[in-house]
């Protein structure tokens, strides 16, 4: 996802020509740990404890049994401005199909570790997925992962093929590079000083602009405040550091140029109206007008993927689960069991 603190001039305009107007834009509200404590999770959260890099960390995670299971396990990956938390409604249906399903707050996120230095990249964090899932005895998985999450379950997919019996990606980001399409770099540093400047309100103004098509419902709220506590907390420089890592680790690894080495079926469900491209607000206005075009890319994706399917919504933004949760619930578990039994 573009850096949260990134959204307020930038969406200005879309804000003010909105139909439905959010909350003031204050930064009123409570304040979270570095690792999201004092924020309630829709299932107990389990931690685990492993080594990486040198450094001992600690991975929360959802692990939600179904009370009649079909054998399947789904995997839940968030994206950067999301936590597993925000998939709670997915969890239920999912768990309700009789799917076990597993939900992390990745490295760098929510309730996780946050490393004061860690070297971020995808391979990474689907090594450290992978290791959780061994530990959890799952040895085949549906990677579902939307967003920044999409493009990891991309990468684990690659490197755990076999181990991965379907792919879900609802509106990853990734399908295109932006550095190749001349979206500016930034440096760490400079992503850090964005960060920093991190508020509810400029949070609910990004999302209402490039997620929900400018529209604004009560229901995504509490996301807004999950993540503003945590930059109204004691915690703020650690939290905005690990995203300023994380936001660096993004703009420098598309997936775009490895879809077609995916060897699994696909299922892509593509809100038609997300307009997201981390960094496109430093560009030019020719460049950003040359990229987050969803329609495009969610196509020229079903393309290169050997075995996809795509699904479209016609209404929805960068997060047809929140916005569309009944279509999209059930075009996921149509497109699930689409594969049941294949492997």
């Amino acid at each position: 996802m573009t850096s949260l603190s990134a959204s307020a001039a930038a969406t200005a305009d879309a804000v003010a020509t909105s139909e439905a107007s959010p909350p003031a834009a204050g930064d009123a509200g409570p304040a979270y740990g570095p690792e999201l404590q004092g924020f309630d999770y829709p299932a107990p959260v389990k931690q685990y404890d492993f080594a990486s890099q040198g450094v001992a960390l600690h991975m929360a995670y959802m692990d939600v049994e179904p009370a009649h299971p079909n054998g399947r396990t789904a995997v839940l990956l968030h994206g950067k401005n999301f936590c597993a938390a925000t998939w709670g409604e997915t969890i239920h249906r999912l768990s309700d199909a009789g799917y076990r399903v597993i939900a992390p707050d990745q490295i760098g996120f929510c309730k996780s570790s946050k490393p004061e230095h860690y070297q971020y990249s995808f391979q990474q964090l689907a090594r450290n997925t992978h290791a959780l899932l061994q530990s959890l005895g799952v040895n085949d998985a549906t990677m579902i992962g939307h967003s920044t999450g999409g493009m990891l379950a991309i990468r684990y997919a690659l490197m755990y093929p076999r181990e991965t019996q379907q792919l879900v990606l609802v509106n990853p980001i990734g399908l295109e590079d932006w550095k190749a399409k001349g979206v500016p770099s930034l440096s760490v540093d400079q992503w850090y000083e964005r960060e920093l400047k991190t508020t509810a309100g400029s949070i609910r103004n990004y999302e209402q602009a490039n997620y929900y098509v400018g529209q604004w419902r009560a229901d995504y709220e509490p996301w807004v405040q999950m993540l503003g506590g945590m930059y109204r907390g004691p915690g703020k420089q650690i939290v905005a550091w690990n995203s300023a890592l994380l936001d660096d680790m993004i703009y420098t690894q598309p997936v775009v140029y490895e879809l077609g080495q995916l060897s699994i079926p696909t299922l892509l469900l593509i809100g038609q109206k997300d307009t997201t491209a981390i960094g496109k607000d430093a560009a030019s206005p020719e460049v950003r007008a040359k990229v987050g075009h969803y329609p495009e890319l969610g196509k020229t994706a079903a393309k290169a993927i050997p075995h996809a399917t795509l699904v479209e919504f016609a209404d929805a933004g960068h997060a047809p689960q929140m916005q569309d949760p009944q279509a999209f619930h059930r075009a996921l578990l149509e497109g699930m069991a689409a594969v049941q039994g294949s492997r």
